[in-house]
């Protein structure tokens, strides 16, 4: 997926870089996360002029859709990326609002609910993240509890 592509429905790319404080999604169930998440969320980095368009500020909880799923992420708005361009994290532990529903919300920000679920090869079978298209809009309604860091019921 690119900007390029004639289908308009999802203008902004998303990449999905390394975490600068953790390995993948280890640390991430640490007090590690406090130093880099916006509002308990994995941190969105969006261009100045994208968020101005949308409504956006800094420490805002936003909601980062496309066809395969949707996130919630706290947005970090800076003139540091490009315009139409965002940047989400990999390794977010998903917290999906309803286990049962295929098409649920994460609360706490899991790039792989966007991302194509492909192999990078046949001889590999990486994970094909990195790269996709989506959009971006200011979350409004009730804020759900990110709930995956606690512990089990009866534990």
């Amino acid at each position: 997926e690119w900007l390029g592509q004639k289908d308009k429905t999802y203008p902004l790319h998303m990449n999905s870089n390394h975490p600068l404080h953790r390995m993948h999604s280890q640390l991430n169930g640490t007090r590690v996360r406090k130093i880099y998440e916006v509002a308990d969320r994995e941190p969105c980095l969006i261009n100045t002029k994208d968020a101005a368009a949308r409504g956006i500020k800094s420490g805002d909880v936003v909601r980062v859709f496309n066809g395969r799923g949707q996130c919630l992420a706290g947005a970090v708005v800076s003139d540091d990326i490009r315009p139409n361009v965002i940047q989400l994290q990999e390794g977010a532990w998903y917290d999906p609002v309803d286990v049962k529903d295929p098409n649920t919300l994460c609360k706490h920000g899991d790039v792989n609910v966007l991302t194509l679920d492909i192999g990078s090869s046949r001889l590999a079978q990486a994970t094909s993240a990195h790269t996709c298209l989506v959009d971006v809009e200011k979350y409004t309604g009730t804020l759900p509890k990110v709930t995956v860091f606690d512990a089990p019921t009866n534990a």
